[in-house]
């Protein structure tokens, strides 16, 4: 793992394990363009109002200024501007933004994935920074969006984490009609107040929670305790249907919901088996989703955190009259390339892209060397050229301290030889022809 960062919660890799990295950004690429994902990218900063239109989350976002203001200007005042420009916490509010903004050029139901760093004020700690990376996927439809859109992104994200070097993971899925139902038919009509009260629940405890619910929304013993309840039911198959009816309320939202559960895990039980429960515990913290929503964990590394969270959100973008409906997950990517290089679950196999380094002879040699150097690149094999004719045994260690396997010589007849570093073997070659065995010829990150 990197050394630790002179300015906390801003993590810069090492040349090795941004290899890492990279690794986790192209697959993650690969498995989304399979699946039909369009890549897209938004403006960094985004206006204080169109951050803060769902959720509470202003006290970690990041305010935009310049250090030498306008004359005259106030930048205190900047606080309450809802014109005032920060730093997005997210990908999706953009993304919404972006829909509104470009509806007319977009064909519906517009699938898009976006790989961009985002910023949070949060304490930093492991799995938590102030700048990392996000992986999102969205779905999103115009005017309305099939339910079955839900079932394929738990789908596609259960691809996607089982390609990367990460341990087995757990997708926990829940159903806001479902609990904002329950909720309502136990009498309990702050839903959305429950609802942040539950999400604290793995954090400190049923019985602080069921202290939340009486204190601040005014439930009473037999409420909180039905909310409880609720919340325990986890299952790995369309069981939680019955376990949810045998608490005996009954809400039109709520069917709904079980219904919109029942059809996700269902499926999931036949396409990703064991990677998919559902836990009627999962809340989410932000007020825009409407439906489907999702924590992932690591299994054995639950103190982690959610690696990848996400639902359906109905109404987040909105053009007048006109919806956009949407549902979409997001991959803390910088969270996961943490945990994957401090617990070392994966390397990569060299610490640089270069296969070969080409020697001199003599200072007057660079040219002919350059031109090996291009016929090897031409073919697809990364390669660079000594830039001082030192002995070839500090060449040699030159190459070896870089982690590059072969070494190129060319005497003075014109005769070409590559040698293999690390077992000592040394043979003819032919710049058209010679290649590295096919693993030596990328880095490869491989799982530990």
């Amino acid at each position: 793992m990197a050394r630790t960062a002179s300015l906390s919660g801003f993590p810069e890799w090492l040349p090795e394990e941004r290899l890492v990295e990279l690794h986790v950004l192209d697959t993650l690429r690969r498995v989304f363009e399979l699946h039909g994902f369009s890549s897209i990218e938004t403006r960094a900063v985004e206006t204080v109002g169109q951050l803060l239109r769902k959720g509470e989350i202003d006290k970690e976002v990041y305010g935009l200024s310049r250090l030498q203001d306008d004359e005259g200007a106030d930048s205190a005042s900047h606080k309450g501007d809802p014109h005032a420009l920060a730093l997005h916490f997210d990908l999706t509010v953009p993304f919404a933004r972006y829909v509104v903004e470009n509806a007319g050029y977009l064909a519906f139901p517009f699938r898009r994935y976006q790989i961009q760093k985002v910023w949070r004020g949060e304490r930093p700690q492991e799995g938590r920074a102030r700048e990392f990376t996000q992986a999102d996927i969205d779905i999103v439809g115009d005017g309305e969006l099939p339910f079955r859109y839900d079932v394929e992104i738990a789908l596609v994200i259960a691809e996607a984490l089982s390609a990367l070097p990460i341990p087995d993971f757990l997708l926990r899925i829940n159903n806001r009609k479902l609990a904002e139902g329950f909720y309502n038919g136990i009498g309990l009509t702050d839903t959305a107040g429950v609802l942040r009260s539950i999400d604290k629940l793995e954090k400190i405890g049923p019985a602080k929670v069921a202290e939340l619910l009486k204190t601040e929304l005014g439930a009473t013993d037999e409420q909180a305790q039905s909310a409880l309840k609720l919340a325990s039911i986890r299952t790995g198959d369309t069981s939680f249907v019955a376990q949810v009816r045998a608490l005996g309320v009954s809400n039109e939202l709520l069917e709904e919901g079980l219904a919109e559960l029942e059809q996700v895990i269902a499926a999931a039980v036949q396409r990703a088996p064991g990677r998919v429960v559902a836990d009627l515990s999962i809340a989410r913290g932000l007020d825009y989703y409407t439906g489907t929503v999702v924590e992932t964990i690591l299994v054995g590394h639950e103190q982690l955190g959610s690696i990848c969270s996400g639902g359906r959100y109905d109404a987040l973008a909105s053009k007048g009259n006109r919806k956009f409906p949407g549902v979409g997950l997001s991959i803390g990517v910088t969270r996961l390339v943490s945990r994957i290089l401090s617990q070392e679950l994966a390397k990569a196999t060299r610490s640089v892209p270069t296969a070969v380094l080409v020697a001199l002879n003599s200072d007057d040699s660079w040219g002919a060397a350059q031109d090996v150097a291009a016929e090897l690149r031409g073919r697809g094999i990364a390669t660079e050229v000594a830039a001082k004719a030192e002995k070839f045994g500090k060449q040699i260690k030159y190459a070896d301290r870089r982690g590059i396997p072969f070494v190129w010589f060319t005497d003075d007849d014109g005769k070409h030889q590559v040698k293999d570093i690390r077992s000592g073997e040394q043979v003819d070659a032919d710049p058209a022809i010679w290649a590295p065995a096919a693993e030596d010829l990328h880095v490869r990150v491989l799982k530990a």
